[in-house]
């Protein structure tokens, strides 16, 4: 008996995503912003709702849930991907598989993140206010779901080549600094803001140890530029200046 031809695979379906709303971040821009949702709780958003989901009645019930999963789009990175990706934590050097790593170079763009909601503001649309988030400001965001602690806080599980936090470095501020903080109503909100992001050293993985190079992070409406410094081996994040950004 002869074999029946197979049938060609079935064309792969697509799909049309609502974006629902939009993150208004303390993150203008891609540099700096932590690699993980939770490692810089001074971060403070908003996630404002687009037309028609702003009607208060998607988030009734929300206000007795303290962590949200978004998911949402890499909307400044690029849309081309490749099968490997070489992560931060691997040095920048080491490669793996796009889909064994949370690189934003991925298919579809996607990424999850979990944030802590610090409270709803329904007086006109719906706004929700968060904190320790990894958003750049204008975030397409596509979904909204409650962080169910009971199931998805898993201790045991496996991370791969990333087992542990990253290491935190001290960082210090110059005279110039401190006075440019003084001045500011938020000082103490931007202090831990600043402290919490440079101590993950944002600068590029393959960047490691003391350096003259000055680097600055847009962190609300200030540049903070720092630089490294070596202090018995061990890198010290500087910050030089606070600058304003033009508006």
């Amino acid at each position: 008996m002869s074999e029946l031809p197979s049938s060609p695979a079935p064309a792969a379906p697509a799909f049309t995503l609502d974006v629902i709303g939009h993150i208004e971040s303390d993150y203008p821009d891609k540099f700096g912003i932590p690699r993980q949702p939770g490692l810089a709780p001074a971060a403070r958003g908003r996630l404002r709702l687009d037309p028609p989901f702003d009607d208060p009645l998607t988030v009734r019930g929300l206000e007795a849930f303290s962590h949200l999963w978004l998911t949402f789009v890499f909307h400044e990175s690029p849309t081309r991907w490749t099968p490997l990706v070489r992560p931060p934590r691997l040095g920048g050097n080491a490669k793996v598989g796009v889909f064994a790593s949370r690189s934003t170079h991925r298919p579809n763009r996607l990424g999850l993140s979990l944030v802590e909601l610090a409270g709803i503001d329904t007086t006109r649309g719906v706004a929700l206010e968060l904190r320790g988030h990894d958003l750049l400001d204008g975030t397409p965001v596509l979904d909204i779901k409650p962080y169910l602690p009971w199931v998805e806080s898993r201790p045991d599980a496996l991370a791969g080549f990333a087992p542990d936090a990253p290491p935190h470095y001290r960082v210090v501020f110059t005279c110039e600094a401190e006075s440019r903080l003084a001045e500011r109503a938020d000082r103490l909100s931007l202090r831990a803001l600043i402290e919490q992001v440079l101590a993950q050293d944002p600068r590029p993985a393959y960047r490691r140890g003391a350096e003259a190079r000055v680097y600055g992070v847009r962190l609300r409406d200030v540049d903070v530029r720092f630089h490294v410094v070596d202090d018995a081996g061990t890198p010290v994040m500087e910050v030089l200046a606070i600058v304003a950004l033009d508006p």
